[in-house]
């Protein structure tokens, strides 16, 4: 709960900074108005914007919240206490900076971009920004391990981890729509690429399950090559032309 709380008091000033970073030059909706086909005037500045909020979006819900969630269940098999404290901190801070980021990018689509929702894009945002801030503040107030409601706490943590990377990964996708229709640039690659990152991702997750699984089959198949009887066997049972009772007195020789 300490740890947690030190986690806290960094990531709020620091998202407080966010909030309040002044509009860069020549970026506002004055400089951006709609058109009567209610499109953005794009601009250079504009495109430059909007290709950073994209990638503060996607370094954190394609990259840093993924690397916390592997992280995480990284420990379902450890039971060293200082590895659990190393891959708790990883994930802690790992999710820390992917909520300053995601904040980052709706702080810049909250001061420079078209806020009337009427895409899927922006009514997804809302969703998830609302759940990854509700999500981290669940994360910082946990309760300790030996109470009551640490059950029911890690239940709700879990799924709702799960809804809020759902809902990013969706909104990358919807996002590289928005920005087709605002561009008219193609995004065919860009969508392509995410998504084997994502399925890579997914591969790794999976197999963290099996990972254990694997190793000990693995383990079983070695000590199975590996018979007694091959190296207890004397050199004259080895022999094809040996008989059965030959070997037989072979080893009652060896024993007595």
């Amino acid at each position: 709960m300490l740890s947690s709380m030190k986690l806290a008091a960094f990531a709020l000033p620091v998202g407080l900074n966010i909030l309040n970073l002044p509009p860069s030059v020549g970026s506002s909706h004055d400089q951006t108005t709609m058109e009567t086909s209610n499109e953005y005037k794009m601009t250079p500045q504009l495109l430059f914007e909007i290709k950073l909020h994209g990638f503060l979006l996607w370094a954190s819900v394609g990259f840093l919240m993924p690397v916390a969630i592997l992280a995480k269940r990284m420990s379902n098999k450890e039971e060293s206490g200082r590895r659990l404290r190393i891959i708790f901190y990883v994930h802690a801070i790992t999710q820390v900076f992917a909520v300053l980021l995601a904040t980052a990018g709706a702080v810049m689509s909250i001061k420079y971009f078209d806020n009337s929702f009427s895409n899927d894009h922006q009514r997804i945002g809302v969703a998830f920004y609302v759940g990854m801030w509700l999500q981290a503040l669940v994360g910082i107030f946990r309760p300790h391990r030996a109470s009551k409601g640490r059950s029911i706490w890690f239940l709700f943590h879990w799924l709702a981890g799960i809804a809020v990377s759902l809902l990013g990964v969706i909104n990358i996708y919807t996002g590289l729509q928005a920005y087709h229709k605002r561009t008219s640039k193609n995004v065919r690659f860009w969508t392509i690429l995410f998504t084997v990152q994502i399925s890579v991702l997914l591969f790794l997750y999976l197999l963290q399950e099996k990972w254990h699984y694997i190793q000990k089959q693995g383990m079983m198949l070695k000590n199975k090559h590996i018979q007694p009887t091959d190296q207890e066997m004397s050199p004259g049972c080895q022999q094809k032309e040996a008989s059965p009772e030959h070997c037989w007195k072979h080893i009652y020789i060896l024993v007595t």
